[in-house]
């Protein structure tokens, strides 16, 4: 599978889908929470293939939490085929959920460990230059690990990911712990 160059790919949440209009996107995950309306903002943009998703910003179960499945990284995974077919004609990747940081971030890493046989350091490295306040959904990122054959690497390295962002963003570790996600910050090593 061909490599996704970095300039042709971005990251972003719901209220700066209006922003990319106008970039030549020709593809996009959107990741929304399940009773969540349709972004309007998808009618400025010119013809593309949109794969949506539907599911919460969470790892742990809780009483109407929608929780990712690996079907869900399935879906991205073919998304990921459907661009190696559409090569030719993909010309930007637009990836994009509430906040752009958790769960775009997850499948824009997803969609990297797919296309690009690099480190998995360096996937998460491009996903920061994408997203500079990255904090990858770490179960997206396990069953990815999984389907993918990276024996835990893309694991390790989403650990090592979370260390780097808690020293540039020493706050998140107390609304990580507060928000359900303390095994992420437990993660970083």
């Amino acid at each position: 599978m061909s490599k996704l160059p970095a300039s042709t790919l971005t990251i972003c949440g719901l209220d700066e889908l209006t922003l990319h209009s106008a970039r030549g996107v020709t593809h996009v995950v959107s990741i929304l929470d399940p009773d969540h309306q349709e972004p309007e903002a998808f009618s400025s943009y010119e013809r593309h293939h949109r794969t949506v998703m539907r599911f919460h910003d969470a790892i742990t179960p809780g009483p109407g939490v929608v929780l990712p499945t690996v079907d869900d990284v399935k879906t991205v995974l073919a998304f990921g085929e459907r661009l190696a077919r559409d090569e030719a004609r993909a010309g930007h990747v637009l990836v994009h959920c509430h906040a752009g940081i958790s769960r775009s971030a997850a499948v824009m890493a997803i969609l990297l460990a797919q296309h690009n046989a690099r480190d998995e350091d360096d996937i998460f490295d491009l996903v920061v230059s994408l997203r500079p306040k990255a904090w990858p959904n770490s179960s997206l990122i396990a069953m990815a690990d999984d389907l993918l054959a990276r024996d835990g690497r893309l694991n390790r390295a989403l650990g090592r990911h979370y260390k780097r962002q808690l020293v540039a963003f020493p706050f998140v570790e107390q609304f990580m712990r507060d928000n359900g996600r303390a095994r992420e910050v437990d993660m970083a090593t």
